[in-house]
């Protein structure tokens, strides 16, 4: 089932970009069950905003791949518990025109 969440950190920006770059360099841009990823800045720091083929395999990619790279990042900072919590929500309409990209 189509799984639909987001998450508003309160982290500044740059942590979000350095997270996406290494999550580039680590995986490439073409994840398993990702249909979109979109990301922006927030008040509280940045928003991001994703579209799964479903909860598990955002689950597991969080578990394998975000977690441990928020992890190195941090380094010596206080440990993350994994990526931040998200606000689930239901999909009613999808409509991807390309795929491959990855900025």
């Amino acid at each position: 089932m189509i799984h639909g969440i987001e998450y508003d950190v309160p982290a500044p920006i740059e942590f979000y970009d350095a997270v996406h770059a290494e999550a580039l360099r680590r995986v490439g841009p073409s994840v398993d069950g990702l249909l979109l990823h979109v990301a922006r800045p927030s008040e509280r720091g940045f928003r991001v905003l994703e579209v799964w083929e479903s909860a598990e395999q955002r689950k597991r990619y969080d578990d394998e791949a975000i977690g441990p790279i928020m992890a190195a990042l941090i380094g010596d900072g206080p440990p993350p518990e994994g990526p931040p919590a998200g606000e689930e929500f239901e999909i009613r309409g999808l409509v991807l025109p390309r795929e491959g990209i990855a900025l």
